[in-house]
């Protein structure tokens, strides 16, 4: 399948080395490359989950891009994407899933229109 380019424009960047514990919330873009510890939400937005990232939390968006490790669930009003070497442990749900062949992904999948 067709990689998705990853958005040209990223509002907000956790670099690598960085850490939070708490709430997130955004729109437009936001790529993570450090650790998260809690919650990821936006009612209009694309998160990116670096390769190096390291996130334990719920993620609500329009869009999520996996190439790092999510521990927690993941819902997407519009899709989810995961590409090597992502690692998911949890429940996805969304109206469309892309998950590459290399990524690891242990829970349910839901997809609703």
């Amino acid at each position: 399948m067709k990689k998705t380019k990853e958005p040209q424009t990223i509002n907000t960047l956790l670099g690598a080395g960085t850490s939070i514990e708490g709430t997130i919330e955004f729109n437009n873009i936001v790529r993570l490359d450090g650790n998260v510890k809690g919650k990821i939400s936006s009612k209009q937005g694309t998160v990116i989950i670096g390769e190096r990232a390291v996130v334990n939390a719920e993620i609500i968006v329009d869009v999520a891009i996996i190439m790092g490790e999510v521990n927690g669930t993941i819902h997407a009003k519009e899709k989810i994407e995961v590409y090597p070497p992502g690692r998911i442990t949890g429940d996805i749900q969304a109206p469309v899933v892309l998950i590459e062949s290399g990524v690891v992904f242990n829970g349910n999948c839901f997809m609703k229109g």
